[in-house]
This record gives C-alpha cells, structure tokens and sequence, in this order.
C-alpha cells in the first residue's frame, strides 16, 4: 500500500487529476453575467432591504410584542412602544441599524403577524452618516413601495412557510 502511494506522489498524480478537470472546462462555453446590464434570477426567499408592512386597511401590522428584538441575533432592533387610546399597543419607534444587521431572518420567521420582512431588493446603500438607521417611518415607506412584490413572493413560498 505504501508503494503505491509512494508512486502517485512522485508521478505527481493529484496534479495530473487537477489538470484534467481544468482542461475539460477550458474548451467548454463559458457562462459569464454581465452583472448591471443583465438581471440575475432572484429566489423569493432571498434576504435582502428590511421592511414593515401594512394592513390592507392601511394600518401598521407591527403590535409591540418585540419578539424581533429578542430574537436578534446582532441586537439590531429597538423598540419603543405604548398603548393607543382603544387600548392596543403599537410601536412609539422601530429602529434597525442595517450595519449591524446580518440578515439572518430570524425577526421574520419570529413575527407573529408578519409585519418586519426581507424584501427581495438588494440594491441599495447609504452614503452619508447616521443613514444607517432604518427608522419606522422609512421601514414603513420601503414596505409601501414593494407590498407588491412582498405578496407575491409570499404567495409563490406558501407551499413551504
């Protein structure tokens, strides 16, 4: 046994093997994206801008619990609520600091009434300090601007939630 390994160490075995599978990809077609001018395929699980949606109705779906805030991971979330005159509770101010956020998804997956979602938008970027924090006010805006897009990956992932 060790005279064959002996051999194929000095023949140089592994790297003929290397150089084989390098030579059989290298007269293939390659496959290359142009990344900005060609859209790649987006799955509706991805993780990408954070969100908070809405009712129908209009009204924030968020009720306090802050389960989100326990559950993350990089303690990215705070919280600040107070009861409303009909007795129901809803957030006072909701901030994600995205530079601490990992996208884990766990403050999705622990959302009771699914109002905090991933979005499926991955471009996007802060410029100037302090734009880090994502505040109520522009978590709600996002969730605004893609509820459509938000329930319709919804839809097509509800085989597997």
């Amino acid at each position: 046994m060790n005279i064959k390994r002996l051999i194929k160490s000095f023949l140089l075995w592994e790297l003929f093997a290397g150089l084989s599978l390098t030579g059989r990809y290298f007269f293939k077609k390659k496959i290359t994206t142009q990344y900005p001018e060609e859209e790649i395929p987006v799955s509706p699980r991805f993780r990408g801008m954070l969100a908070l949606r809405r009712y129908p109705n209009g009204e924030e779906r968020c009720i306090a619990c802050k389960l989100c805030e326990a559950v993350c991971p990089a303690l990215a979330i705070t919280i600040e609520a107070e009861p409303r005159e009909d007795g129901s509770r809803r957030t006072t101010k909701y901030d994600i600091d995205v530079f601490k956020c990992i996208n884990c998804g766990f403050c999705e997956e622990a959302c009771p009434v699914d109002a905090i979602v991933l979005t499926s938008e991955m471009h996007y970027h802060q410029e100037n300090r302090g734009e880090n924090i994502m505040t109520k006010e522009k978590l709600l805006a996002v969730g605004d601007r893609y509820e459509s897009k938000i329930a319709a990956d919804r839809q097509e992932d509800s085989d597997y939630r």
